[in-house]
């Protein structure tokens, strides 16, 4: 699933990642102070357009079908928003396994942080909840990079 790297690379998204930890009861979990879901599939659309736009990591979109397209889009919501305290369940496979064999380069990396960067700014997230998520993501690189 060549998509899931890319994704998961940066959104948190993306992949399994370990729920935020429990809020006390008056403070806003990070789902509900990025929007909840609405908000949290937009911003997915969004950063998926950007990653199969990209010269450099457009390589993980080809040879997935439309059905497989969305199927995996939607892991990808389900993933962000139980990461960030929400509602929802990610049935996917772990991080690592998603990953395995495909190669991923610091690189790749580091150009999934920046488009994620430049989606949350598009979205106008607060730099708070901004740098938690890129939190949530940095969790992930050690299952995701393969290669230097």
């Amino acid at each position: 699933m060549k998509l899931v790297t890319a994704v998961a690379a940066c959104v948190i998204a993306f992949a399994v990642a370990a729920p935020v930890a429990a809020q006390p009861t008056t403070a806003p979990s990070l789902y509900k102070r990025l929007g909840g879901y609405d908000a949290l599939a937009a911003v997915t659309d969004d950063f998926v357009g950007r990653l199969a736009s990209d010269p450099g990591l457009s390589r993980f979109f080809i040879g997935h079908s439309t059905d497989s397209l969305k199927r995996i889009r939607q892991l990808v919501v389900d993933q962000l928003c139980f990461a960030t305290g929400g509602p929802c369940v990610y049935i996917g496979r772990d991080t690592k396994t998603s990953h395995a064999g495909l190669g991923v380069t610091e690189k790749d990396w580091d150009t999934s942080v920046k488009l994620l960067v430049a989606t949350l700014d598009k979205f106008n997230v607060p730099a708070k909840e901004k740098d938690e998520v890129l939190a949530l993501a940095s969790t992930l690189k050690k299952d995701i990079v393969e290669k230097p």
